[in-house]
């Protein structure tokens, strides 16, 4: 899409304008639009900026030639792209500007514009938060933006003044013999003006420092060590500068139970034997519900049992992972004798014993016996059968 911009209507000059008047113009705008005089407005930064960019092609010959053969197109074309940023309009007319105001700006409302710093904190979760959005509140304590002087440092409403010991200059001289010498001005520092009166809230120094509670909401299945960049919500700006931004680190507790990889959730499970051997269905208190859980018949110690899409939520995706369990089986310390008897039966009739229970002592002996007839089998016979 094709941008048309009027410059002559933008500085309210005919076309046929002298070089006087358009420079008369400009003035008369850039003191109006002035960011020193439009502290933290947006609207008048934007106006200042193109008033700026059409008094830099106006008063220059060529590019004023150009545009009015050919319009904004043409200036496009011949790679010209006006001012980025306001820094740039005071170093390019450093000079004008120093004519216009009657001092110096190369201290000027940009050329102090400092960003906030960034601040970083971080916040412990427990495990059962990581199945939904978790809302933490923050405390901070941070220096932030002057409300009452936007930053400026000075009372608004009264502004700046030159600089009586400087006159503007923003540098003092003088003669001792054949050498003259100069140095910052003490009074102003050099900016060449200084404050009618300091913002009686942050006494000049633009900004306040204040405590504040934010709540910040912390999406589900969140890693332990993730940090996340909240914009905006660091240490305040001065001279219109941004606020800077806060880093959250998110920590999470280790849980009694459960532990996780990636999405998945693994723990463990303890059954008996009797439930390992035949099947089962148990329930397990989980987070936030209870889940039931099927025991296929012969379960043995170290099988897993895996219930998918029980894991936690993928931040991004919500996809969620599995609950992978590990089954341990418990087996009794202490037998009844009724229940031995049983047991026993039970293994003589599914044939899990070969030959009958012995009691220790003899089994101790068969042993012995084994061991001491194999040795003197291998060394008369070689190892062969006799």
């Amino acid at each position: 899409m094709n941008v048309y911009k009027d410059y002559y209507a933008i500085l309210g000059v005919p076309r046929n304008a002298t070089q006087e008047e358009i420079k008369r113009a400009y003035r008369r705008l850039a003191m109006k639009y002035h960011p020193d005089k439009n502290p933290g407005n947006r609207e008048a930064e934007e106006k200042f900026k193109e008033i700026s960019e059409a008094y830099e092609v106006l008063s220059d010959p060529q590019k004023r030639a150009l545009y009015d053969r050919e319009g904004y197109a043409g200036l496009k074309k011949s790679g010209y792209t006006g001012f980025e940023d306001i820094s740039d309009i005071f170093k390019t007319f450093s000079d004008l500007f120093e004519e216009f105001f009657n001092f110096s700006f190369e201290e000027s409302f940009q050329s102090k514009r400092r960003d906030g710093a960034d601040i970083s904190t971080e916040v412990w979760l427990d495990f059962e938060n990581l199945f939904q959005n978790s809302k933490v509140n923050l405390e901070l304590e941070r220096w932030e933006t002057c409300e009452t002087c936007q930053g400026l440092g000075y009372d608004p409403q009264k502004g700046l003044k030159v600089c009586e010991y400087c006159e503007g200059k923003g540098k003092v001289a003088y003669r001792e013999g054949f050498f003259r010498v100069s140095y910052l001005c003490p009074e102003c520092g050099g900016k060449g003006s200084t404050y009618v009166e300091k913002c009686p809230t942050c006494k000049g120094s633009g900004r306040v420092r204040k405590k504040r509670t934010l709540q910040i909401t912390i999406p589900p299945g969140v890693e332990d060590g993730t940090i996340f960049r909240i914009k905006g919500e660091g240490e305040g700006g001065v001279f219109g500068g941004k606020p800077g931004d806060l880093y959250l680190r998110v920590r999470i507790k280790p849980h009694r139970y459960f532990r996780r990889e990636k999405n998945n959730v693994y723990g463990e499970i303890k059954i008996n034997f009797i439930s390992a051997i035949l099947g089962d269905k148990i329930k397990i208190p989980y987070f936030n519900k209870d889940l039931e859980i099927e025991i296929p018949p012969g379960t043995q110690p170290g099988d897993e049992i895996i219930l998918k899409g029980e894991g936690l939520p993928h931040p991004q995706t919500k996809e969620r992972g599995d609950l992978i369990l590990k089954v341990l089986v418990e087996l009794p310390k202490e037998v009844s004798p009724e229940g031995k008897d049983l047991l026993l039966a039970f293994a003589k009739k599914e044939g899990l014993l070969d030959e009958p229970i012995l009691n220790s002592q003899k089994k101790e002996e068969v042993s012995k016996k084994k061991k001491k007839d194999s040795f003197w089998k291998n060394i008369i016979f070689g190892g062969r059968d006799a």
